[in-house]
């Protein structure tokens, strides 16, 4: 009997058969000693949450799998702006040089103490293909439980995030004296607004 033909028969409240019984039951008692270990695991201890203690590959493949499934569940409707605008790219790499560089570097930025030490380990954004600017946005806002990805929508409004996503989808072509090109034209944008201002 198959699982709709059981739920069938459970609906109706007729008879199961003793295989379907049997199979419930095994499902069962393998939920529960599923449940067992789990709460063994964690009560004693044996599971290392050390930084410097790396994942089993088939835990790594897991996380992977969810985060990338719960992204993508999550930014179907997020619709994005054009991002081609030099000053939306300016301003998104100044914010990024502030806030992002320890963690992702910059293009022909050395690595430092920090990044080795964490787990899982900041991906250095300079050296990854483009990525998708509504995940890449949604990340920058909400951030990635237990990867030291903050949420940044707490402290950043939308437009600011989205300039920073135009800078994402520079970054990779960008040689360092472009980069910093673009942080000291963000700083002269500033400097001129301020001075319009007064």
């Amino acid at each position: 009997m198959g699982v709709y033909g059981l739920l069938h028969h459970l609906s109706r409240g007729l008879p199961v058969s003793s295989f379907s019984k049997g199979v419930l039951a095994g499902a069962a008692a393998s939920a529960v000693f599923a449940l067992l270990v789990a709460a063994g695991i964690a009560v004693s201890g044996a599971y290392d949450v050390a930084a410097d203690s790396p994942h089993f590959a088939l835990t790594q493949a897991i996380i992977g799998y969810v985060r990338e499934q719960s992204i993508e569940a999550r930014t179907g409707t997020i619709k994005v702006p054009s991002l081609s605008d030099p000053k939306m790219i300016a301003e998104g790499a100044e914010h990024y040089d502030a806030m992002c560089t320890r963690c992702h570097l910059a293009p022909g930025m050395a690595d430092n103490e920090m990044r080795p030490g964490m787990n899982p380990r900041p991906p250095e954004l300079a050296k990854l293909p483009i990525g998708d600017p509504a995940e890449q946005f949604w990340v920058i806002k909400h951030g990635i439980k237990m990867t030291a990805m903050p949420a940044w929508g707490t402290t950043h409004t939308d437009e600011e995030i989205w300039n920073m996503v135009a800078l994402l989808q520079k970054l990779p072509k960008l040689t360092p004296a472009q980069y910093h090109a673009l942080v000291a034209a963000a700083g002269k944008h500033h400097d001129d607004d301020m001075n319009m201002g007064h």
